[in-house]
């Protein structure tokens, strides 16, 4: 395989986290019958531009289907974190009626409602089906495509050009990363802004959260790369902010390479030297990421099979993608996890992919009244402790596995 952003051979591996079916790829019952396709699942890094990538086996269309599952607004930190965006945006360039903000990935509305509240004028683009719709249902225009060059000058054309473009988590989706990151050079303005929210690849390696790695992830992405990427394909990185979200996060702040006047910031160059020091751009950085993973997926498994051998009752939380991977590579089964709640009325009643466990309301959690209470999406930890206080009230201890094991007393 050949770089996607460079095009030079691949050969230094990541991590091999064997093979699973596309994480979102949630099973309706009639379809337990059938055979699941999985993909191998293994991560490379190019060692001339610095990208680090899963194998390409996948098409977008297979893994971003009409009935996609995800949906935003399920989880109250990061409506809480989209409103306070569009607040500081608004307010640092100067949005108002007269301005329009574009979200690529615009999923269900999440954060351009907020937009369209302080009144400033906006549409998505969004490509799946279901959260399109429900997109839509809260009144927010949405032209439902694939994002690229192609698409952007067909709305330039329009005279729907953006002021403010918004890709949160998306960047890492897309299997051409150039045709991409173009798009947006294309849909600005001549002193419009883009930025880019995404996980960063330093917290990744650093905090062993191997479990943000499948399918729909083509890339993991430092602030050394994008900005690489950027300047190949007609952007300028301007600023960046670290961000908690998703275990450790960057937004990046771009502008149109030709025409964009704004300084580019000290905290920039701060993060590019952090990234510098760590090694990013060094084989040594990423050697030793297997063997932390397979640790993680023993010492689980280890603790799993303990509880079942005490008669512990055990049930999880979060049916999101991380909690796949995590499964998958350890092989769990409703053997040991028998089910798994999630607040998402499109995930309820379906089976988590390849483990099979099944998706249950939260009320199937309630009349349980389990022991050990796994919380897979471990990023938002304190959120779902929160959300099920009742449970500890009870004696029950919330396990995550990642980075390590970790039971609260």
């Amino acid at each position: 395989m050949k770089c996607r952003h460079c095009g030079s051979p691949l050969n230094l591996v990541l991590v091999d986290l064997g093979s699973a079916p596309p994480s979102n790829a949630y099973l309706s019952p009639e379809m337990l019958t059938a055979p699941e396709t999985w993909y191998p699942l293994r991560v490379l890094v190019c060692k001339t531009c610095w990208l680090v990538q899963t194998e390409d086996h996948a098409g977008r269309e297979e893994l971003f289907a009409d009935d996609y599952a995800y949906f935003s607004s399920t989880s109250a930190s990061w409506l809480s974190h989209s409103k306070s965006y569009v607040e500081r945006m608004t307010g640092r360039f100067g949005l108002g009626p007269e301005s329009m903000v574009v979200e690529v990935a615009a999923n269900d509305g999440y954060l351009l409602q907020y937009v369209m509240a302080a009144g400033i004028p906006c549409y998505g683009i969004e490509p799946t089906a279901s959260t399109a719709a429900a997109a839509r249902e809260k009144g927010i225009e949405i032209e439902e495509s694939f994002f690229g060059v192609e698409l952007a000058l067909e709305l330039v054309a329009e005279g729907r050009q953006a002021d403010l473009t918004v890709a949160n988590n998306v960047l890492a989706h897309v299997p051409d990363i150039n045709d991409f990151v173009s798009g947006f050079a294309a849909l600005l303005k001549p002193d419009g802004v883009a930025t880019f929210e995404f996980p960063h690849l330093l917290k990744l390696v650093a905090e062993n959260q191997f479990d943000t790695i499948y399918h729909e992830h083509y890339s993991y992405l430092s602030l050394t790369s994008v900005a690489r990427i950027f300047a190949a394909n007609g952007l300028g990185v301007f600023d960046v902010e670290e961000l908690p979200t998703h275990g450790g996060s960057l937004r990046v702040f771009a502008q149109k390479a030709e025409t964009g006047r704004r300084e580019r910031t000290e905290r920039l160059a701060e993060m590019l030297n952090t990234e510098a020091k760590a090694g990013v751009e060094n084989a040594e950085f990423y050697s030793g990421f297997q063997a932390r993973a397979e640790n993680v997926k023993n010492d689980f498994l280890a603790f799993l099979i303990d509880a079942r051998r005490k008669g512990l009752k055990v049930g999880a939380y979060g049916a999101a993608a991380k909690g796949n991977t995590l499964m998958n590579f350890a092989g769990i089964r409703p053997d040991l996890i028998p089910y798994v709640v999630d607040r998402a009325a499109a995930k309820q009643g379906k089976f988590m992919p390849g483990s099979r466990i099944p998706i249950v309301a939260e009320t199937h959690m309630e009349a349980d009244r389990p022991d050990l209470i796994i919380i897979l999406p471990w990023n938002i930890k304190e959120e779902v402790m929160k959300q099920l206080s009742g449970a500890s009230g009870r004696g029950a201890r919330f396990v995550t596995a990642v980075p390590e094991l970790a039971v609260s007393s």
